[in-house]
């Protein structure tokens, strides 16, 4: 529990830092994270936790911080034996709406990490699409929502929209 407490501790010290995020504070964080492996659902957790309550600027760090720790767990144990990659896709779309909360200048970040994971084949096209979807603002609601969309375009009433 240690290497769990410690890696919170290097994540939420990003706040005492402006972004953005420099490599170094980047790969500590990473290096954090793997530590901590034995009790990866605590890190996703507290990663999940820090988009969710930080300030909006630190949202694209917080997604920085997601894509650091699943690319270095891919190529340091392979693929098959990630365990962060699943774990974080438990929770992705709260995630991702979380993350749409930044300032818009970022989102274009968003959609940039998106279609490097594709590209990389970091997460299933299924899993990415609708994140594209919702990042780039053609879809505003979840996938799963059942209401639908006003004749304007807009989402039906009582849904939470991306933008």
């Amino acid at each position: 529990m240690d290497a769990v407490n410690a890696f919170n501790q290097e994540l939420f010290s990003l706040m005492d830092m402006k972004p953005p995020i420099s490599r170094a504070k980047m790969i500590s964080i990473t290096k954090s994270a793997i530590k901590a492996i034995k009790l990866y659902k605590h890190v996703v957790q507290i990663v999940e936790k820090f988009i969710k309550k930080c300030k909006p600027e630190y949202k694209v760090p917080g997604l920085y911080v997601v894509d650091s720790i699943v690319r270095q767990s891919r190529h340091q144990f392979g693929a098959d034996k990630d365990v962060f990659g699943p774990r974080f896709t438990k929770n992705i779309t709260g995630t991702f709406e979380n993350l749409c909360l930044c300032p818009t200048e970022d989102r274009s970040k968003i959609v940039r990490v998106l279609n490097l994971w594709q590209k990389n084949g970091v997460f299933k096209i299924e899993i990415i699409q609708p994140l594209l979807d919702m990042a780039a603002g053609s879809s505003t609601r979840l996938p799963h929502a059942e209401s639908p969309a006003r004749p304007d375009g807009c989402p039906a009433r009582g849904t939470k929209g991306c933008f």
